[in-house]
């Protein structure tokens, strides 16, 4: 199956039999990967910025903040940054099916490799779970969107949803779990709990794969025999060259992690201005596909607005939470990598909300566009920020605030998040030309590179962000601008994305 190709035919994709909540079977399968693949690592994720940042006598690598928050911001722009080349692995190599499988390996592999003592493998780590996401996120939401039947089927906006429901249950559960283990028990052993949870999703994964569509296993542009000897030559020239230029680098004795974290976080920019020009380029796309991508910049654009400042709760907030935070309430008092479990837990009781909300203005004729809901998210996002700037004023002395204004942060987040990215993934697809089917959402994550790396640019030159009101009111300003920006500019981009609504 992996070796076939679109002009094979596959058989046509039908939801007969068992569904899901209304949907297509094969959707529980993916919800179910997707959840516990969440669960390793956003359990980790709640502990890495905190881990960085404890001093050595503590367990931690006594870490600077700010080159804690820009390690934690490079290395989750990495992960997304890793889609393209997955994306592109399956449409060229593999399938998404399969491709999928060895990146929750490659995952399981790199918790492991967190969970052992040494600083060196801790980097190893992270950087094989930067490849194996890779493999497997741009190509598992594809696979949602190989459930339904053409772009502008009317459930496929709520199969995101649901999809995106299982990624915030594995997120919900995995700071009470893993955070709890590794800031009272031990560090290592937190990483190590989020190992077994990928493991628990690839055997779940592999169990289920019968329910996915066809289309999961094509090869959409297989290669050539010579093309991919060429390939891979020049992904051994590129690997020599690094290895030897940082092994020089090392031998001198001045390798520190700025070595890594500045050439990144300048590539993980611009690359996708790279990519964007090299599509508009491609004679192999007709006028129309091309109308669509210039109508998709505005989208990429805006979710990396917001993804600079949302993908920072993992990283400033969350260093707040440590350091200017109350760690109980009501007489109740809780590791600080709780507070990681308030937006996915507020997503898992939104989630259906919005859901049943775009159906229902649907069948009025009233869902808004998908212009207006990205222009809303950004005014959220924004919004979130500019409440911080309270939140840190009222900090100020060394006073430790009460935790409901990150709960309020939280909430405001999820609202602008669940207008913009259950609803990205979806316009991505539908806007996606054929000949770049899985890279396309390869792409849609490069905006959360571009998002991160643009943060970790900001953290390394301002330094410890966490006590300015400033940095919050600034980047909080950004985003409000934004959504009017794209609220304004509607009718354009409504022009340049053709037939898609």
């Amino acid at each position: 199956m992996a070796s076939s190709t679109l002009a094979a035919g596959p058989r046509p994709n039908t939801v007969a039999g068992p569904t899901f909540f209304g949907h297509p079977r094969g959707l529980a399968t993916l919800f179910m990967t997707e959840m516990w693949e969440r669960f390793s690592f956003y359990g980790m994720r709640a502990l890495l910025v905190l881990y960085m940042a404890a001093e050595v006598s503590k367990g931690g690598l006594g870490m600077q903040i700010a080159t804690a928050t820009a390690v934690y911001s490079v290395y989750n722009a990495m992960v997304y940054l890793l889609a393209l080349p997955g994306g592109w692995i399956a449409d060229r190599f593999l399938g998404a099916r399969k491709t999928v499988a060895i990146g929750g390996g490659i995952i399981m592999l790199g918790h492991f490799a967190l969970a052992l003592p040494p600083q060196a493998t801790f980097f190893a780590g992270l950087g094989l779970i930067a490849i194996g996401s890779g493999l497997l996120k741009a190509n598992i939401s594809t696979m949602v969107g190989h459930l339904y039947d053409g772009p502008n089927d009317p459930r496929r906006d709520g199969g995101f949803t649901l999809f995106y429901m299982g990624i915030n249950l594995g997120a919900f559960v995995a700071p009470l779990v893993i955070g709890t283990v590794g800031q009272k028990v031990s560090w290592h052993l937190g990483f190590a709990l989020a190992g077994v949870g990928m493991a628990i999703g690839l055997i779940q994964y592999l169990l289920g794969s019968r329910h996915l569509s066809e289309r999961s296993s094509v090869v959409t542009s297989p290669m050539a025999p010579a093309e991919k000897r060429a390939v891979l030559r020049k992904a051994a020239l590129w690997l020599t060259a690094a290895v030897v230029f940082y092994g020089g680098v090392a031998l001198t004795g001045g390798l520190t992690v700025g070595w890594l974290i500045w050439p990144l976080s300048i590539a993980g920019i611009a690359i996708p201005v790279v990519y964007f020009a090299r599509l508009h380029r491609d004679k192999d796309l007709s006028a129309d596909e091309k109308s669509k991508m210039s109508g998709y910049i505005w989208f990429f654009v805006a979710a990396a607005i917001f993804w600079m400042i949302y993908d920072q709760s993992g990283s400033t907030l969350n260093l707040f939470a440590e350091n200017s935070t109350a760690s109980s309430l009501f007489g109740f008092s809780f590791p600080t990598s709780w507070f990681q479990s308030l937006n996915p837990l507020y997503i898992m009781a939104l989630a259906p909300v919005f859901a049943w909300l775009w159906v229902w203005l649907d069948r009025r004729r009233k869902n808004p566009s998908t212009t207006v809901k990205f222009a809303f998210g950004l005014l959220m996002i924004g919004g979130s920020f500019l409440v911080m700037m309270l939140a840190m004023a009222a900090a100020s002395g060394g006073a430790r605030v009460t935790p409901l204004w990150l709960a309020l942060v939280y909430l405001i987040q999820t609202v602008g998040e669940l207008t913009l990215s259950p609803v990205g993934l979806s316009v991505t697809t539908k806007l996606a030309p054929a000949k770049y089917a899985s890279q396309m959402m390869g792409i849609w994550f490069l905006a959360v590179t571009a998002g991160d790396c643009t943060a970790a640019v900001v953290q390394l030159l301002v330094g410890d962000a966490t006590g300015s009101t400033w940095y919050f009111a600034s980047q909080g300003l950004l985003a409000v601008l934004a959504g009017v920006a794209l609220m304004m500019y509607r009718k354009k981009v409504v022009r340049l994305m053709g037939d898609v609504h």
